[in-house]
């Protein structure tokens, strides 16, 4: 499996950025795909993340109603749509892959085996 993330780069507070994850190397039908991120000095933590299938999506609270994790089956691309961007949203943000992961798991980094490169998201105020 291989993830190309692409999209970060400097928003201003209030602003709006699309990150886009490509997956390729397998059908990803039975898999979750997410978005976690990190920011200097801290852990990583889980952003959002989407049921390849059913289309079923999962939220960090504090990005609820501001980001939108979505699919192109076609295209085999995941979005992450964040807007309202914070300055405390700044942060190198990973996508990821893991195939059969239980709901309860869904927000656990360990769980997903595949990862991309990161793409830095700089929000200033």
């Amino acid at each position: 499996v291989q993830l190309q993330a692409s999209g970060g780069g400097l928003a201003q507070a209030g602003g709006s950025l699309r990150l886009s994850c490509a997956a390729s190397g397998r059908t990803f039908s039975s898999y979750t795909l997410g978005w976690f991120r990190q920011a200097p000095g801290k852990e990583r933590e889980f952003v959002a993340a989407i049921r390849w299938s059913a289309g079923f999506t999962y939220y960090l609270d504090s990005v609820k109603g501001r980001f939108t994790i979505s699919r192109d089956n076609a295209k085999n691309t995941v979005y992450l749509q964040m807007n309202s961007l914070k300055p405390e949203d700044t942060a190198v943000y990973y996508c990821a892959a893991g195939d059969g992961i239980i709901l309860s798991a869904v927000r656990v980094a360990e769980k997903y085996g595949f990862w991309g490169q990161g793409t830095l998201v700089t929000v200033s105020s």
